[in-house]
């Protein structure tokens, strides 16, 4: 089974990321850390004790990955915008065998005492043009949700729209039981709304 487990936000520098989502939440976002498997860093916000929201960004400080980065961030342009949708789950290589080919291969990663694995794709592009969501098995009781500051932001519709939205649909919805995932047809985008302290807020 899966469970929604965090947002994507990408950028093509974090700073630029922070500001784009500060400016339509209208809260701070939370420090995060780097990534040096993938070369990447990010700032977080809490979506409540169980979700959350990142922005990630390619780190300029790092060097460059000899594979391709998570979340097609080496093919990323324009403003900062919502790109992916991360799932986790207690058993990585079941969910694997039931996801399309090209969903990923377990890498094992970790970051102060955060430790997981995440199935990440040999050329960083996940199925349906990435709309399929990326999938994590989280190890011990660390997460990042319960460790940030909880402003009262909560995903109320996640929606993902997508010329092949069906297909979407029959592979996800026997896994994936959360009223507010939606798959649309129609030409690719990702829309996330939330309730915040300013009102109902989005992000594209």
């Amino acid at each position: 089974m899966l469970t929604l487990d965090h947002l994507a936000i990408s950028a093509t520098a974090l700073k630029d990321g922070v500001a784009a989502v500060e400016t339509a939440l209208g809260i701070p976002l939370a420090p995060g850390g780097q990534h040096p498997h993938m070369a990447t860093h990010n700032r977080l916000l809490s979506l409540g004790p169980d979700l959350y929201l990142e922005v990630i960004a390619a780190d300029p400080a790092q060097p460059r990955p000899a594979w391709p980065r998570w979340f097609d961030l080496d093919r990323f342009s324009g403003p900062p915008r919502l790109t992916n949708w991360i799932c986790r789950c207690d058993d990585l290589a079941a969910e694997l065998a039931l996801s399309p080919a090209g969903t990923g291969d377990p890498v094992t990663l970790s970051r102060s005492d955060f430790r997981w694995q995440m199935a990440v794709p040999a050329n960083g592009i996940l199925p349906f043009d990435n709309a399929f969501p990326a999938l994590i098995q989280w190890h011990g009781t660390a997460h990042p949700a319960p460790r940030l500051p909880d402003h009262g932001i909560r995903l109320t519709r996640l929606e993902i729209t997508h010329p092949q939205a069906a297909d979407l649909t029959a592979l996800l919805h026997p896994r994936l039981h959360d009223p507010r995932v939606h798959f649309t047809p129609g030409p690719q985008a990702m829309r996330a709304t939330f309730v915040t302290p300013h009102g109902d807020r989005h992000l594209t």
